[in-house]
């Protein structure tokens, strides 16, 4: 992992896109790290019985994978000190698989304090599954 410094990072700066793979077996993981059960998650019947395409992925396992790979891109997950978003589309999971994927940009920097604020942006399927994807992070 490298450890980036407020110094090495410029505004404008960006990384990804980062393909992060979803099964149906993360989401059984998933739901069963964090209790969030709901069967649209694990059951392709339910989730089909309740108009959704197929099974579909949870929101917060959607935006952990995202602060994921920012973990990884600004030298670890401490060094995220404030972290928002909002879920603008479903990630659909068929039996196959599916993936997310994860880019960022730097837009503020402040070089003093070494924080900077990064948009990311995460898709599924071609379209935009969080929005307004919001971190400040700390740079050493």
């Amino acid at each position: 992992m490298t450890v980036r410094t407020a110094a090495s990072v410029r505004v404008g700066d960006t990384f990804g896109p980062i393909t992060v793979p979803v099964s149906r077996q993360s989401l059984v993981d998933y739901a069963a790290a964090s209790g969030d059960d709901n069967p649209i998650h694990q059951n392709e019947e339910f989730a089909r019985g309740v108009g959704l395409p197929d099974v579909i992925a949870h929101g917060m396992w959607t935006m952990g994978a995202t602060g994921s790979v920012l973990a990884d891109w600004v030298g670890g997950s401490g060094r995220i000190l404030e972290f928002g978003t909002r879920f603008s589309a479903m990630v659909v999971v068929p039996v196959d698989g599916s993936a997310i994927e994860v880019s960022g940009t730097v837009t503020s920097l402040d070089e003093g304090s070494g924080q900077a604020v990064v948009e990311l942006t995460t898709s599924a399927a071609g379209a935009k599954v969080l929005s307004r994807c919001r971190a400040t992070v700390q740079f050493g």
